[in-house]
């Protein structure tokens, strides 16, 4: 079983910062690539940043030059640094991680969601 934990959602004003978290633990033998996902109300769900196992990522037009997604492979986190935030960046933003488990296993696991909100 493997679980994702994300962290660090809020409410911050246009201009302003948050810092997202996603913790895997469970049982994995590795973690090829993550990434981060969002979806606003009414709107598909989107890839919003995704980084390799190596740290070669990946941005959607509409973040590039304000977001940054690293990792920490000794503590299986991704995170994503969110600055220079507007009011379209509002959405639920999900975690994914393809995870390899001690099963022999490959799947995409996903997190439970985290709201941002960006208003004045």
């Amino acid at each position: 079983q493997v679980q994702l934990v994300e962290s660090g959602g809020g409410l911050v004003q246009p201009g302003g910062s948050l810092r997202l978290s996603c913790a895997a633990s469970g049982s994995i033998f590795s973690i090829n690539d993550m990434g981060w996902y969002r979806q606003a109300p009414g709107k598909e769900r989107e890839l919003v940043a995704a980084i390799t196992s190596g740290g070669r990522t990946n941005y959607a037009d509409s973040v590039k030059g304000r977001f940054t997604i690293s990792r920490d492979n000794a503590k299986n986190t991704v995170y994503l640094q969110m600055n220079s935030l507007k009011p379209e960046d509002t959405a639920v933003y999900y975690c994914n991680a393809d995870v390899m488990d001690y099963f022999v296993r490959r799947k995409d696991y996903w997190g439970q969601g985290t709201q941002v909100t960006v208003s004045s």
